[in-house]
């Protein structure tokens, strides 16, 4: 049986409330003493970088992992380039946030291919770009892979031994992998690969939603609340623990159910749900 979990490793990712504002997201953390948050790109930009680090700055607030980077599986030379260009600039404003990790959603599989092996390499020709840059500006590139189920159009990286054959080819303090409960909880490999994360240093992040059944048309926004679904959360965080990661631990959840409540009610459950399920 593990150790309750500490409230203090709490994070909160910006779109478990995205009915909130910057602003609001700040002064609701301040409110439930919660200290860290993951952000993401696009409200991060409408809201202006350099505006959103300062406002962290001032509440207090560290950002453990911005989202997202990625996307790296294009075939063609040009949106490639593109790709390259954009992920630097996650890199740039990641080390604007004051995080050091970026957390990469590899990208889907090219229209009309059927080539996985060939994806993946892809990936790994940009990491060897992308690494060295990322490490310049104190950044830390994390492979996350995703369920399955978006193997064809959003991650041809569906388990952690995968991310983690991908991300052992470059420095640990370059690329390592997210350990994300809604996308690995039913692989039964996942214990060794977070083992093996722990081991070569490369377990860059970890965060927590539940699996619930049946998944919304689309899927994407069928994360559940903690305790609503089937993860065993206290056995992914000792596994976690064991592997060396004592950090901050980020609910991300997406789920237009919790969208359309109250901010703060949200809040205040997530902050629950994680004492008593985490």
């Amino acid at each position: 049986m593990s150790e309750p979990v500490q409230p203090s490793r709490l994070s909160v990712n910006q779109e478990t409330v995205k009915q909130w504002s910057l602003p609001e997201l700040a002064e609701g953390c301040a409110k439930e003493g919660i200290g860290a948050v993951g952000l993401w790109r696009a409200p991060v930009q409408e809201y202006g970088v350099e505006r959103a680090a300062r406002l962290m700055r001032d509440t207090g607030l560290t950002v453990t992992s911005l989202c997202r980077g990625g996307f790296l599986t294009d075939i063609e030379e040009a949106p490639r380039a593109r790709a390259l260009d954009d992920n630097r600039a996650a890199v740039d404003e990641a080390a604007a946030l004051g995080t050091d990790t970026l957390v990469l959603v590899s990208g889907g599989l090219p229209p009309g291919s059927k080539d996985l092996a060939g994806a993946r390499e892809r990936i790994a020709e940009a990491l060897a770009v992308l690494g060295p840059y990322a490490e310049e500006r104190g950044v830390r590139l994390a492979i996350e892979p995703l369920h399955p189920m978006f193997a064809s159009d959003r991650c041809v990286v569906s388990t952690l031994g995968q991310a983690l054959d991908l991300a052992e080819r470059f420095p640990a303090h370059q690329v390592g992998v997210v350990v994300d409960t809604y996308h690995v909880w039913w692989d039964d490999q996942a214990p060794a690969q977070i083992a093996r994360a722990g081991r070569g240093g490369r377990l860059h992040a970890f965060q927590l939603a539940d699996w619930i059944t049946p998944l919304p048309a689309g899927v994407l926004l069928g994360r559940g609340q903690l305790g609503d679904g089937c993860v065993d959360f206290r056995a992914f965080r000792a596994a976690v623990d064991a592997a060396g990661h004592r950090g901050p631990i980020e609910v991300e959840i997406f789920n237009e159910g919790l969208w359309a409540r109250d901010g703060g009610e949200v809040l205040r459950e997530t902050a629950e749900r994680f004492r008593a399920h985490a």
